[in-house]
């Protein structure tokens, strides 16, 4: 099934850019004009002209976490291009079209990531019937422009998998000399969709497993992390393609491979043309979050209370934008997931697989350090702690935030209307791998504006969790609404309701 179909075919519009507007030139010391030319950018690019976030290439990412030359740096890892087309089955073998749902070339994301702050993006077609030769002989050489006329972005090869029993998944492949091959490989040995005529075998629970262990083998491992997981449910905790006992089946086979899932789908863009954020036509996002993440106690928390490391992300999963008649931001735009990581591809993926991991929207923060402590045992994001002090079982957590110096991509200067802290017992394996609440994870402070306290470009929050002696994790939120609790989504701009997220610290006594 497509993310969402469009009969538009914007690929006979064209742009004028003024050639004398120093902003034309990229990095590469060629025109925007140029870059059209070269790349074959004939899509939209109009809207970009009147973006107020093209602006946004001048905020750099900032300081965050340990590590040498480690800064947050902004991505998305679910980009559609005009290689989500269509394939004329009636041929055999299929015959592939181009712009069929989603429009813009490969090099036209990247020009837009860069304008709206991005570091890193990857492209993530959808597959069909023999996708893996498109992929291969018709993409990827596009890939190889694009990285040439954008050098500042890194551009992950990779796709929208086609997940055997279950909805999309990012698959993501290192930077190698052979990584076009070696998607190559695991889409045409495993993507549900690339067998033609089709493969019902293909289309398993057992096959996504085998997928993994293959997977997890290979010298160049890849990432795999779930799109827009509870998209297809019916309602509260009533799920469709996505279930929580896939997620910890295929977590179990490939733990190192298998790693989270969008905390924020794409689609945000939606209610700006009159439908649902994320495309959630069922059961609606909650302040722009899937209700996997956004409901305290919910599944991700279950998921944390096992021990699992299982990160979030969010994404743009742009086709086409929304002043086009799509239901889109482009990438950067609205949505970042940030990276505390190098600007260099191993890294950022090292970044995305241990969770050194933040998202937001709307640009509510650029910034986000978390830390826990006790003693002189200090972990951040992503780690665990060890409680190991013998006068104090006491946690320190701080909590850091860099506001947006400026205006988002809407022109609002958005701010941080409170901080939430969450925390939740580890317990161990469940019983019941469908199991989707964790009880004892729930919201032990909330901090208002009143509380922050500014250090330079920051602002800083500290709370003392009292004789922890329980293993247990906790993560960060904080939102420029009122709400308590992120409210099911209905038709309000995305732009008026703005949240963003940590990942997890874990804690562990004894």
């Amino acid at each position: 099934m497509r993310d969402h179909d469009h009969d538009h075919d914007h690929s006979h519009e064209h742009v004028q850019f003024d050639p004398a507007d120093p902003q034309d030139n990229t990095a590469a010391g060629l025109s925007r004009r140029q870059l059209m030319k070269v790349g074959g950018v004939g899509a939209t690019l109009a809207a970009a002209t009147a973006l107020p976030g093209t602006a946004f290439a001048s905020h750099g990412p900032q300081p965050g976490g340990a590590g040498r030359g480690r800064t947050w740096r902004a991505g998305d890892h679910h980009i559609h291009s005009e290689y989500s087309g269509r394939f004329d089955t009636t041929k055999n073998p299929p015959v592939f079209t181009k712009g069929a749902d989603a429009v813009y070339p490969i090099v036209t994301n990247a020009i837009m990531a860069k304008s709206f702050g991005l570091s890193w993006v990857m492209c993530t077609d959808h597959g069909g019937p023999t996708h893996s030769k498109v992929n291969l002989e018709l993409a990827y050489p596009d890939l190889l422009k694009s990285r040439r006329l954008v050098p500042d972005v890194l551009q992950f090869w990779g796709m929208e998998f086609d997940a055997p029993a279950m909805d999309h998944h990012t698959l993501m492949i290192p930077r190698r000399d052979n990584e076009a091959q070696l998607l190559y490989d695991l889409e045409s040995r495993f993507a549900k969709n690339d067998p033609f005529p089709a493969d019902p075998s293909r289309d398993t629970e057992s096959k996504m497993v085998e997928f993994l262990n293959y997977a997890k083998n290979l010298t160049a491992k890849p990432l795999v992390i779930a799109h827009h997981a509870a998209r297809s449910a019916t309602g509260l905790g009533v799920w469709g393609q996505d279930t929580p006992h896939e997620f910890r089946n295929n977590q179990d086979a490939a733990p190192d491979v298998y790693v989270g899932f969008e905390g924020a789908p794409g689609h945000q863009a939606g209610p700006l043309n009159g439908g649902a954020r994320g495309g959630y036509g069922s059961y609606p996002t909650h302040g722009g979050y899937d209700q996997m993440t956004a409901i305290v106690g919910g599944l991700w928390d279950s998921l944390l209370g096992e021990g699992r490391k299982w990160w979030i992300t969010a994404t743009s999963d742009s086709h086409v934008h929304w002043t086009r008649g799509g239901s889109d931001f482009w990438p950067g735009e609205y949505s970042k997931t940030y990276v505390n990581a190098r600007q260099d591809y191993a890294d950022v993926m090292d970044g995305l697989r241990t969770g050194r991991i933040f998202v937001t929207t709307g640009d509510l923060v650029t910034g986000l350090d978390i830390s826990a402590a006790n003693g002189r045992q200090v972990a951040i994001v992503g780690k665990q702690l060890t409680v190991t002090d013998r006068r104090s079982n006491d946690v320190t957590v701080e909590i850091r935030f860099r506001p947006l110096n400026g205006e988002n991509a809407n022109g609002d200067r958005p701010e941080v209307n409170r901080v939430d802290l969450i925390v939740g017992e580890i317990t161990g394996p469940v019983s019941d791998r469908d199991a989707a609440t964790n009880p004892t994870a729930k919201v032990v402070a909330r901090y208002g504006k009143k509380d922050f306290r500014r250090v330079g470009g920051e602002f800083v929050v500290r709370h003392t969790l009292r004789d922890v002696t329980a293993s247990s994790y906790l993560r960060v939120r904080g939102t420029s609404t009122d709400e308590a609790e992120p409210a099911a989504d209905g038709k309000e701009s995305p732009w008026e309701d703005l949240w963003f997220y940590s990942n997890p610290i874990f804690i562990k006594v004894g």
